[in-house]
């Protein structure tokens, strides 16, 4: 006797593929490269002018380190050494262990015309969010 519920299976199913190959599809990630003002990406003839770049809200946890160097005074409130500043003998400077929270890592600020970047494509190619920048494994 054969299964009554055997189609309604396959039914749903193929149904199931066909739903996850088109979300599959609108997510799939494109190269491109910064221009001067905005995106290529390597699939599309046209630049991308009015594009979204991730965010990275973060953490850094940075390592104690040494590091030599001199003092210099007086300085003004830029740093720039004054007229009459003095130099310290070359003197160890011991960092420990530190945590910084509420750190921004700004990727469009970071990113220069000729950049190749890992782009999102979204809402059938209308939107696309610049989510890294893309480097060479070569040095």
């Amino acid at each position: 006797m054969d299964n009554p519920y055997r189609e309604l299976a396959t039914l749903v199913a193929k149904q199931a593929d066909g739903s996850a190959e088109r979300m599959l599809a609108g997510a799939a990630f494109e190269l491109g490269t910064m221009t001067a003002t905005g995106v290529k990406l390597d699939s599309f003839k046209h630049e991308l002018r009015d594009c979204f770049y991730a965010d990275y809200p973060s953490r850094v946890h940075l390592p104690a380190y040494e590091a030599i160097g001199r003092t210099t005074v007086p300085v003004d409130a830029d740093g720039v050494p004054e007229p009459d500043a003095a130099s310290s003998e070359r003197t160890l400077f011991s960092f420990e262990t530190r945590e910084i929270a509420d750190v921004r890592c700004e990727l469009r600020q970071g990113l220069q015309p000729g950049d190749r970047v890992l782009c999102a494509p979204l809402n059938g190619g209308h939107d696309v969010v610049v989510l890294c920048k893309v480097v060479s494994g070569h040095a």
